[in-house]
């Protein structure tokens, strides 16, 4: 059941993002650090989407009539308050005792629309329940993996929609987990008492016979992994917009168009997937391109200042997703860490917006990259 989280200060010195994932790793053990920072085999992709932010400039502007300026953005039929949403993270329980339930409360509190995981810790009503409450609560999603046995997964989207979640994020880019060496160093495995609750008592996958010729990847595991095919499927049993996230192809986006999705995540699975592909700030632009202005896109990957926020828009963004800044923050000090990492990129964007002439997100284009 949901409960109000304990309150509990911010650790002295923390002042920025990066901050809060330095003293998260000073907290968590090793088994808890590898699941939650780490990405793919050598972790190029996981890096250079936080280098790829950085390598982008903004040209600032003066003299400009900026009161009453705003962050207040549109998507799908709602006004967010800022475009800052939090991002599907499983096992939060892993992070922090109050898991996602201080998530939940700290998205409602700061107007952040929140994604939760299909592997959560906690039941998908108790999450709902807590961020419903708050009137100036942004959007509330529920992060769907299309499991083996569409029994089941249908009862999800049922539960989801009875609950009063307003969009369904299907995860497409992971069929296969990523070869993730930090986690199987540091021997990965969830402590006991840690466990996706939501999928609880969904029958197991029909075992596959291999014999010595035979793939465990395309012979097995892929077997069930999801098409085109079940993204119509899920259309036809829901009345939910389905938003598809892990999109980095220009044709994938046009696809997403004749699948009747209602909005894009550009993802690379916060480089967890497959290590090289490129960095998220760097495919938005040919996403947006391609689909124009048929869907809302939205990206994450790296984001972790209000002026990567700002360049996102720039790029073609309507909002962005963070993930691992607002997990440090949980595991420092709960409710209060999550509200203080979106508090900061809030806040930060405002600062950007303010040096580069813009009074709203609708003037920022462009033209406020340096070039």
């Amino acid at each position: 059941m949901s409960r109000i989280p304990a309150v509990e200060p911010i650790p002295p010195g923390i002042v920025s993002l990066e901050d809060h994932a330095a003293h998260a790793h000073a907290r968590l053990d090793d088994n808890a650090w590898s699941y939650f920072s780490g990405g793919a085999a050598d972790e190029i992709t996981m890096r250079a989407n936080r280098s790829a932010w950085d390598g982008i400039s903004l040209s600032t502007r003066v003299l400009r009539n900026l009161v009453g300026g705003h962050t207040r953005v549109e998507l799908l039929g709602r006004t967010l308050a800022h475009p800052i949403l939090l991002a599907p993270v499983a096992f939060q329980r892993m992070a922090h005792p109050d898991g996602e339930n201080a998530t939940a409360f700290a998205a409602a509190m700061q107007g952040a629309g929140m994604v939760l995981s299909t592997q959560a810790t906690i039941l998908l009503e108790d999450a709902a329940r807590i961020v419903l409450n708050e009137p100036g609560r942004g959007p509330l999603w529920f992060q769907l993996y299309l499991q083996h046995e569409r029994g089941f997964t249908r009862e999800l989207v049922r539960r989801a929609e009875e609950a009063g979640y307003e969009a369904l994020v299907v995860t497409v880019d992971a069929p296969s987990s990523g070869a993730r060496d930090k986690e199987r160093r540091a021997g990965f495995r969830l402590p006991p008492g840690i466990a996706a609750v939501n999928l609880a008592g969904m029958p197991p996958a029909q075992p596959i016979e291999l014999h010595a010729h035979q793939s465990r990847m395309f012979d097995a595991l892929l077997t069930t992994a999801p098409t085109w095919d079940d993204i119509e499927w899920l259309k036809g049993i829901t009345r939910l917009p389905v938003i598809l996230k892990g999109i980095m192809h220009e044709e994938d986006a046009r696809l997403a168009i004749e699948s009747g999705a209602s909005g894009i995540i550009v993802s690379n699975h916060g480089g967890r997937t497959l290590d090289t592909m490129p960095a998220t700030a760097a495919v938005l632009p040919r996403i947006r391109a391609a689909v124009g202005e048929a869907l809302p896109v939205l990206v994450d990957g790296g984001i972790r200042r209000g002026t990567d926020v700002l360049k996102a828009v720039a790029l073609g963004a309507d909002a962005v997703l963070i993930g691992r800044p607002y997990l440090f923050g949980l595991v420092n000090a709960g409710a209060m860490g999550v509200s203080h990492v979106i508090r900061l990129l809030r806040d930060e964007l405002e600062i950007a917006m303010a040096l580069c002439g813009c009074a709203t997100l609708a003037d920022v284009d462009a033209k406020v990259l340096f070039k």
